[in-house]
């Protein structure tokens, strides 16, 4: 059993589970303080939170007692000592509150993204992890879906064929749930991107580091090209199209819906033609939360990387700055890894951040009820 403590107690840290209320592509327990009380290799034992609201809340809902509870999280880890720590905070604090988390002598950190504002914090963040051998999974979720891992196996063994294109559609803001979309197609094709075009919503917008929308056309270093629109979808939202010489997996409607199509030989004049084909479901699926908490496991007992690594997290940043620097350089080629470290994109959740998130939805609620 592994001591685990939350940092950062509000919707993510502990009561997005408890906003499910039908069936979907998110499989329960999915967020941070949930998935460690139900992990059999965890126990929940502290979280903090500078909200006092937020920090009983936690307590009551996890049952922890109000000792348990820490305002500093300094204080939380110094005195308890935790082996796991999760990192839901603001993404403004995100870089100080992890390289404070390393220096703890923590095992394994699970973090939301984005990983850090800026690529020079992402830098630090990571040099830090090396120096101290502390095993890191960022919250890019669609890497533990089942459904996206069984695409992923589909490439991994040969059953697309060599895999030629990945589309997204995905509107998003680029930092902030552009994490999610930009990291979902590095996953699937398995590559890593080597240059990239990019045209964000306006030239306005562009000459800010405000996070913000775009399109983007991304070149792997496999071969793959990939496209995002990550501008309004309309009927389309939240769907990757994976395509293969021998085979395409198509995932709609936010993940509701999959088509898997492969070659039939019976087609108009012998010729092959494309057909569906029921999609290959996983042999098990588990809570996305646990299969976080086992790879965070796996990697501290094995030193094998977890399954979204550091290192991915500033990659999803890095595309999505250099799709905004094309745009300022007159939509030009921008070659990667970018040079200027200093770059940033401020994710829109920092917006309004000084009251926590959950408490703004609840407000919002009440309001339009």
């Amino acid at each position: 059993m592994y001591k685990a403590a939350v940092i950062g107690l509000g919707r993510m840290g502990s009561t997005f589970d408890d906003e499910m209320k039908h069936g979907g592509s998110i499989f329960l327990p999915y967020c941070h303080g949930p998935s460690y009380a139900a992990s059999p290799h965890t126990e929940l034992a502290a979280g903090a939170d500078p909200h006092k609201e937020q920090g009983a809340i936690f307590a009551a809902r996890w049952g922890l007692s109000e000792r348990q509870i820490y305002q500093d999280y300094r204080e939380m880890l110094e005195e308890e000592k935790p082996d796991f720590v999760s990192v839901c905070t603001t993404a403004r604090h995100r870089a100080a509150i992890l390289l404070d988390v390393i220096d703890a002598g923590v095992k394994a950190i699970w973090s939301e993204k984005p990983l850090t504002l800026s690529l020079a914090e992402a830098d630090a963040v990571i040099e830090r992890l090396n120096a101290k051998g502390v095993a890191l999974a960022i919250n890019c979720s669609r890497r533990y879906n089942p459904f996206m891992r069984e695409a992923r196996r589909m490439v991994d063994e040969g059953e697309l064929g060599e895999i030629l294109q990945i589309t997204a559609y995905t509107m998003c803001n680029l930092s902030h749930n552009g994490s999610h979309a930009l990291d979902a197609m590095r996953f699937l094709v398995n590559g890593d991107v080597e240059w990239v075009y990019g045209e964000m919503e306006s030239d306005e917008k562009a000459v800010s580091d405000d996070d913000i929308m775009g399109n983007g056309y991304l070149a792997f270093d496999n071969g793959v090209r990939g496209f995002i629109r990550g501008l309004p979808t309309g009927l389309a939202p939240w769907e990757f199209d994976l395509i293969g010489t021998e085979g395409r997996v198509r995932s709609m409607a936010e993940g509701l819906e999959r088509e898997y199509s492969r070659w039939r030989d019976d087609g108009p004049h012998t010729r092959p033609v494309p057909a569906q084909s029921p999609f290959p479901l996983p042999r098990n699926i588990n809570g996305m939360g646990l299969t976080v908490i086992e790879d965070l496991v796996q990697a501290v007992e094995t030193g094998a990387p977890t399954a979204c690594t550091a290192d991915d997290g500033r990659k999803a940043l890095e595309i999505a700055l250099a799709m905004r620097e094309s745009h300022r350089q007159g939509f030009r080629r921008v070659d990667l890894p970018l040079e200027d470290r200093s770059l940033q994109m401020l994710s829109a959740e920092i917006a309004n951040d000084d009251e926590p998130a959950r408490i703004r939805r609840m407000q919002v609620a009440r309001s339009s009820g």
